[in-house]
């Protein structure tokens, strides 16, 4: 490596790298942030953290009800989950077509059955 270094009173201050040299630090910096990334990530996977399929997420990213989404995706029918959470059948249907809105005590019932939180049922 050709480096130069600028001293100031006597201390290093500055080094300067030719630029090709320079971009090879930053990629290789990059490539060891990935690495320290996806060490995380594997290790939280590895620790229980749940992760969600494709289809699932893009599913959540449109404008379908999550209620309806969080429900299937956890294979709950409307009757199933309407009884988990003390509601009628009909009141879930009208939460999941935006005809209702849950009471925050409902939304509780809802994330518990769901496992889930209360903000992911929301818009």
């Amino acid at each position: 490596m050709n480096i130069q270094i600028i001293e100031h009173n006597g201390v290093p201050e500055y080094a300067i790298v030719p630029y090709g040299e320079w971009e090879t630090i930053l990629n290789r910096l990059e490539e060891i942030e990935d690495i320290r990334d996806a060490r995380t990530i594997s290790a939280a996977i590895a620790a229980g953290e749940e992760t969600y399929p494709h289809e699932f997420v893009k599913r959540l990213s449109s404008d379908e009800s999550p209620l309806k989404v969080w429900r299937e995706y956890r294979k709950f029918t409307l009757a199933r989950l309407a009884k988990a959470c003390g509601v009628s059948i009909p009141a879930l249907s009208q939460i999941e077509n935006s005809k209702r809105t849950p009471s925050v005590d409902l939304l509780v019932k809802l994330s518990k059955a769901l496992c889930c939180d209360m903000e992911d049922l929301i818009r």
